[in-house]
């Protein structure tokens, strides 16, 4: 039996067309359920309803065999996965941004230190330490939006997808970091072990892309 990591969230009703379109069944209810896992007898699959930045943890020890994680995850993680496929949905920028007023005479690569308040440390870090930038990393669970409101910083580092929750709270995009879409992940070791099933989820995958 495949395992397959879901994630409830923007990426969960994409990854449900997508796997209706391949023929594999993931029941809709779901949505409106607390029930964690489910079984598609069929194609002999299991899905499991995975908080987002945990999906990349099961998928690396093995507790699930492929999952799908957006592109920044797993920068962030940096986890031991095998990543075969764009599923080319889940469209989204990891962007630096801070209050309009500030921008309006900013220039980042003017900066020489900066502190910046993210869910993201790991990329911003090394973001601005490529460009030469010293950087504190304040990170944030949620709510990023609030840290240049609240005085803890005067940028941030975010997710976003039509910049809309930026805008409302007086923040403008300075910088575009990452290009973000969701990926499937796959185990190593299943990869392996379960080569001829993973390769033809693949397959049907792919085709129904």
């Amino acid at each position: 039996m495949l395992k397959i990591a879901l994630t409830k969230g923007k990426l969960f009703d994409c990854a449900l067309d997508l796997f209706e379109k391949a023929g594999i069944i993931v029941f809709k209810e779901v949505k409106n359920t607390r029930k964690l896992s489910f079984l598609d007898k069929d194609k002999n699959i299991e899905f499991s309803i995975i908080r987002a930045f945990d999906v990349p943890t099961y998928v690396e020890y093995g507790a699930c065999d492929i999952g799908i994680a957006g592109k920044d995850i797993l920068l962030e993680q940096n986890k031991d996965l095998y990543e075969p496929l764009d599923l080319k949905f889940g469209h989204c920028k990891l962007v630096v941004a801070e209050p309009v007023d500030i921008a309006r005479n900013d220039n980042i690569y003017s900066w020489s230190q900066v502190r910046i308040a993210t869910k993201y440390p790991h990329i911003t870090e090394k973001y601005f330490s490529e460009k030469g930038i010293q950087v504190e990393v304040i990170k944030l669970y949620g709510s990023v939006e609030l840290a240049p409101l609240m005085g803890l910083s005067e940028r941030i580092v975010d997710l976003v997808e039509t910049g809309k929750t930026l805008q409302e709270n007086g923040l403008v995009v300075i910088e575009e970091m990452l290009d973000v879409t969701a990926r499937l992940v796959v185990n190593r070791a299943s990869f392996k072990t379960k080569d001829k099933e993973i390769s033809k989820f693949l397959n049907i995958i792919k085709a129904a892309l």
